[in-house]
């Protein structure tokens, strides 16, 4: 089980630092924010999921309250995530990313807890 929980760990911490990161010098995610009519929203969004990813990252090595923070943050994150896609219309296949990081996230979570 502790097999699966880092390796969680691992791609949630990759991928929304990496994600969050693009937030900032992406015109990709400026275009995406702006379809999804949340343009306010960016260097927010980027800059809590930078900070999660580095609680992810502190909190596998130091502090499991830091880690279940991260991820349950992180989860809530991909629920609005998933609102605003249903908000806009999206196809539910757009949708499958923020779904499977919000599943990821909830298991660490729950198993930190």
């Amino acid at each position: 089980m502790r097999i699966y929980l880092n390796l969680a760990e691992g791609i949630s911490a990759a991928s929304f630092g990496w994600y969050g990161l693009t937030c900032f010098y992406s015109k990709e995610m400026v275009a995406e924010f702006d379809r999804w009519r949340l343009p306010g929203l960016r260097i927010l969004t980027g800059t809590l999921q930078i900070a999660a990813s580095v609680g992810m990252i502190l909190g596998h090595f130091f502090s499991r309250p830091i880690l279940l923070l991260s991820a349950a943050g992180l989860a809530v994150m991909m629920f609005c995530a998933l609102l605003a896609r249903l908000r806009i219309r999206d196809r539910p296949y757009a949708a499958l990313p923020a779904f499977s990081l919000m599943v990821v996230n909830l298991f660490i979570a729950f198993s930190v807890y």
